[in-house]
């Protein structure tokens, strides 16, 4: 039996989640419930850094109040926020060597294909899926996966125009989504092209994968782990000065 605790912080949303053998028993986030807008969006006056930590005190105390003892910590690898990759994996370090357990790496891209692939089960056999975070103007992180989530184009920052992808959406569908693909729409054209919305990226989608990395013993070395930024930190100016 395994008891896993996930941790997701690749984009502004926050979540934290417990699985036993795969089925998700905890689970906690900022999402905005109410939210009008075809992405999802965090909480207002929530970040990283407050609410992580408060979320996993939680999950931790759900798991010793139940008697529940954790085996290992898998935490989303990147790409994606600088910042919240940072708070995430330091935490998810930090949790594995204070109680000792094993940590677990997991692609967010196919993290984020997670919920598509259980909400979407009739999309065609031959589709691609084409997860995109936002980076900057029109650059995306993105890569293409089969339905059996084998990469056909591997992790990249991508700067999206009307050919991006052309050689595979001649050949098939690629059902793109993700925070990033919201700004495609207007320049992806192809009728092979499709836009899923509102497809979250939370923590409880990084259980089946998590669980598979446990079960072939596929950990990381707590001392020496870094996430998947693929691209260095830039600082940004604050708008307002005084």
């Amino acid at each position: 039996m395994s008891v896993i605790l996930h941790i997701e912080t690749a984009t502004e949303l926050c979540s934290v989640a417990v699985s036993q053998d795969a089925a998700i028993i905890f689970q906690t986030d900022n999402l905005q419930k109410d939210n009008k807008d075809s992405e999802p969006q965090a909480k207002k006056g929530t970040n990283h850094a407050s609410a992580l930590g408060v979320m996993v005190d939680e999950a931790l105390s759900f798991t010793d109040n139940h008697a529940i003892p954790f085996d290992a910590v898998a935490v989303s690898s990147g790409p994606g926020s600088y910042t919240g990759l940072r708070i995430g994996v330091s935490m998810a370090k930090g949790i594995a060597y204070g109680r000792g357990l094993k940590l677990l790496s997991v692609p967010t891209l196919k993290v984020l294909c997670t919920p598509v692939l259980l909400v979407h089960d009739d999309l065609p056999e031959e589709a691609l899926l084409c997860p995109m975070l936002d980076a900057r103007r029109m650059e995306v992180y993105a890569a293409l996966y089969t339905r059996a989530l084998k990469a056909v184009e591997d992790v990249a920052p991508v700067v999206v125009d009307e050919h991006t992808f052309e050689q595979y959406l001649n050949e098939r569908p690629i059902y793109f989504f993700g925070n990033g693909a919201e700004k495609c729409k207007q320049v992806i054209k192809h009728p092979n092209a499709h836009f899923l919305e509102g497809v979250p990226l939370l923590a409880k989608y990084m259980s089946p994968l998590a669980e598979r990395k446990f079960l072939t013993e596929d950990f990381e070395d707590v001392a020496y782990f870094e996430p998947n930024y693929l691209k260095e930190f830039q600082a940004t100016k604050p708008k307002n000065l005084l």
